[in-house]
């Protein structure tokens, strides 16, 4: 669901926390590797701020610069004594360490993106697979726009967050090595110009912050309603271009996106106009204080290396305070994507997640005194209902809209865990919390024919092998659950059979052919129980005679269980069991129930 503008999103120390505690041990280590890249890196902006002041002291003056201690160590180091001597020298040594500067903020610049990539991907697809691993009861109460959102969207602003908080840990360094400097060259200058801007700074995060909170909330809650537009909108293509509602839909869409970039647009001016503010504060600092030393000292050239080396700290020192500000400020106006996507990061995963193994059906499957409710304030949906199927046999379920078919089915696809009671398959409960895999491994051994056929845009192969990469799918199983499907004879017609390509949710195939492909994927996993839910509703009398034909020739090694309103449907079945309010209120061969 879409989070409301009162959401409590938790502050941001507990959410960085927490992504922290989802990170693998080699991303920590990584991360801990790159503040020791950062350390090296403020270290070398120190070198390269005390390397000015000898520079354009050998530069404006090079008698008076053996007075410098370091000059004068240098220059003896090298054997240089007159002052012609040390003018080259001292300018290779300063565009050395200039390179050697950029070499290192280039390194860490780079291992900084490598690392906040590797970390987004981390978070992304750990996000998906919790997402994946839910129960179906979860997927049935919470809308998918919303999940997909979450995983894309703000998993990227997560991202934009992290990588500036990164920076924003290079920057501090690079300060707190830049403000060393410059305290050492003048301390009650340094001293004070730091505390100055220091200061404006935080009066400036300090008015804004609420500003950036209401923001990141509302942020989230546009991008949800965006997606959500596109999905509906695109999702119901026919009937839009039909009804010609195009506008509505705009509309929708332009509600949400209209706000949501102006809310961008404000926390970018927000972020980034501290930096010009500053930066011409600053310069109306260097200037006033060249002024102040020319008078006192009397000597241009003895303040012309002072003043290089406050103005080079000074426009160092800015853009890394403006890199911390502007962290702080990607931290807080992405506070609601970072605490969506903890959300999707805390959710439980099973203990066992990967089962390969499959139950198959040999003897029955037995509801005992099984009763079932969505959620703990609503009714029953189902009440205390006892059923046994066979194996082998073709069972019909029938019943009146809401009368709890589908749930049922549901249940005896292990999908749902009943409320009270168990369902046995051969004497096992397939929802044992002492063996949690169980579900799972009768899943494995289930086909499901919904009404509305989920079909990839891909080949007809692999819809038909459905979840199987392309290099692992058995063309012999295809072939075959397409010929029992009574398919082949359509694909073989087709210019390129098997690697037809049927088009985004199927729309290249007729219903018809959608439903029989639906029926051959779930024919190709060999399954022992074949559950088929309103699955030829839509179909017209004559498809849907070909289609149950076809299931009709599957023999007694399968068991079927047919959801249907359709009293043809349910012709050939061997038992037709009537569902009313939640209970079995008839259950015998359908010339006695369906009459």
């Amino acid at each position: 669901m879409t989070r409301s503008p009162a959401y409590d999103i938790p502050p941001v120390r507990a959410l960085l926390l927490s992504l922290w505690s989802h990170l693998s041990r080699k991303r920590r280590r990584q991360v801990i590797a790159l503040v020791g890249v950062m350390i090296i890196s403020g270290f070398a902006e120190l070198i390269s701020l005390g390397a000015v002041i000898p520079f354009l002291a050998v530069l404006t003056n090079p008698g008076s610069a053996f007075d410098l201690p370091i000059v004068s160590a240098i220059a003896s180091y090298f054997g240089l004594t007159s002052s012609s001597q040390i003018i080259i020298p001292f300018t290779i040594l300063f565009a050395f360490t200039a390179v050697v500067v950029s070499l290192v903020r280039s390194v860490n610049l780079w291992l900084n993106g490598r690392l906040v990539a590797a970390v987004a991907t981390d978070l992304s697809c750990e996000s998906y697979k919790r997402t994946l691993f839910q129960p179906y009861k979860v997927h049935l109460l919470r809308n998918s726009g919303n999940v997909i959102t979450k995983t894309t969207t703000q998993v990227t602003y997560t991202l934009q967050a992290l990588s500036a908080m990164l920076n924003m840990g290079t920057s501090a360094i690079v300060a707190a090595s830049l403000t060393v400097g410059l305290l050492l060259i003048n301390f009650k200058v340094a001293i004070s110009a730091s505390l100055l801007f220091s200061s404006l700074y935080l009066i400036i995060a300090r008015r804004i912050r609420p500003i950036l909170r209401k923001n990141s909330k509302r942020i989230s809650s546009a991008n949800a309603s965006q997606l959500i537009a596109l999905q509906e909108g695109l999702g119901a293509i026919r009937d839009v271009l039909l009804d010609g509602s195009q506008p509505f839909y705009l509309n929708i869409y332009t509600k949400a996106d209209k706000p949501l970039r102006r809310l961008q647009a404000q926390n970018l001016f927000l972020t980034n106009v501290p930096k010009y503010l500053l930066e011409a504060f600053g310069l109306v600092i260097i200037s006033l204080l060249g002024g102040v030393l020319v008078i006192y000292n009397g000597s241009q050239s003895s303040v012309i290396p002072l003043l290089g080396a406050m103005a080079l700290g000074a426009q160092r020192l800015l853009p890394s305070l403006q890199q911390i500000f502007r962290g702080w400020s990607s931290l807080k106006s992405n506070q609601a994507a970072i605490a969506a996507v903890v959300e999707l990061l805390e959710q439980p995963l099973p203990s066992i997640f990967e089962v390969n193994k499959v139950q198959k059906l040999n003897k029955f499957i037995c509801c005992k005194n099984v009763s079932f409710k969505y959620n703990e304030n609503q009714k029953f949906v189902l009440e205390n209902l006892n059923l046994e199927i066979h194996a082998g046999q073709k069972i019909g379920l029938i019943g009146s809209t809401g009368s709890g078919k589908s749930t049922l089915a549901d249940l005896l696809m292990g999908l749902l865990e009943p409320y009270m009671g168990c369902i046995l398959v051969d004497d096992i409960d397939i929802n044992d919390s002492l063996t949690p895999d169980i579900s799972q491994v009768w899943r494995n051994s289930i086909a499901h024919v919904p009404q509305a056929i989920y079909l990839a845009d891909c080949t007809i192969a692999e819809n038909i092998a459905f979840g199987i990469s392309r290099e692992n799918i058995e063309m012999s199983r295809v072939k075959l659950a397409a010929q029992k499907a009574q398919l082949s004879s359509f694909i073989d017609s087709l210019p390129d059979g098997y690697n037809t390509f049927v088009g985004e949710r199927g729309v290249l195939l007729s219903g018809g052919q959608r439903q029989r492909l639906g029926l051959a994927r779930a024919l190709y996993k060999n399954s022992s129980f074949l559950v088929l839910d309103e699955a030829t509703s839509a179909l017209d009398n004559t498809t849907e005679e070909e289609v149950m034909k076809s299931i009709d020739s599957l023999g007694r090694d399968l068991t079927v269980l047919i959801v249907a309103h359709r009293i043809s449907t349910l012709k050939n079945c061997d038992r037709v069991i009537k569902i009313e309010n939640g209970k079995i209120c008839a259950d015998g061969p359908p010339s006695l129930i369906l009459n």
